[in-house]
């Protein structure tokens, strides 16, 4: 599996690199946005780690363009902020994780290991609730007439759940299946990507995803005759 790594502070930039690749990843690091942004164009890489602090190209600029030139590629926010607003543009841009630093580069090769196994190792592709279809390796739903495009971490998040369907799952459970650690500021993310969940599969009216106050989510089906009680 192919890394790029975007980080403009050299010695941390080479610290990073050494881990990843002693991981049994093929990394590539670069120096800049740009830098960065022309290695994506040759090497083509399975996932990203950008910094968001850096010359030439800033981290989200630089992830906006890879978004758009490949939608399913995970990317990965390195930031020394922990900012509602950083976080909610990373997420908007389609990132599939954010680190804040300083961290252990033990934690961003576990996030990395995570992120690929539940991207690659999917072999059933459809998965389906009432009228909604998630086609998780294309990362596209089909809600009714309705169609989106799906981040790889929204696809992940809506699979767990319809696999998972009318079960309450603890807010731990789910950040640690999805992003393998149970963390307050991951758990702000989680928030706003159920959110958008919730907004995808709103024409479908047999489904919704519930707030259980205390304890976690609950994504319901209900049958003909049934009424969905008030969530939140």
């Amino acid at each position: 599996m192919k890394v790029l790594l975007a980080e403009d502070d050299r010695d941390f930039g080479n610290i990073l690199s050494q881990y990843i690749s002693i991981s049994g990843f093929d990394v590539t690091l670069a120096r800049d946005g740009k830098e960065a942004w022309d290695l994506f164009s040759q090497d083509k890489p399975d996932l990203c780690v950008l910094d968001v602090m850096m010359p030439e190209m800033d981290g989200f600029t630089l992830g906006e363009k890879i978004k758009e030139a490949k939608p399913d590629i995970p990317i990965i926010f390195l930031t020394a902020k922990s900012l509602k607003e950083d976080i909610v543009r990373g997420l908007k841009i389609g990132a599939d994780d954010y680190i804040t630093k300083p961290f252990d580069p033990e934690v961003l090769i576990l996030r990395i290991g995570n992120i690929l196994k539940r991207a690659y190792s999917s072999t059933n592709d459809e998965f389906k609730i009432s009228n909604t279809v998630l086609k998780f390796n294309t990362l596209e739903l089909i809600c009714g007439n309705s169609k989106e495009k799906l981040t790889l971490k929204e696809a992940q998040l809506l699979k767990y759940f319809i696999v998972n369907k009318n079960k309450i799952l603890a807010r731990e459970d789910i950040l640690t299946e999805i992003w393998g650690e149970d963390d307050y500021f991951l758990g702000r993310s989680m928030d706003v990507f159920i959110s958008r969940l919730r907004k995808y599969i709103s024409e479908d009216k047999n489904i919704d995803i519930r707030t259980v106050r205390g304890t976690g989510f609950i994504l319901e089906e209900i049958k003909a005759g049934e009424e969905f009680r008030q969530g939140e």
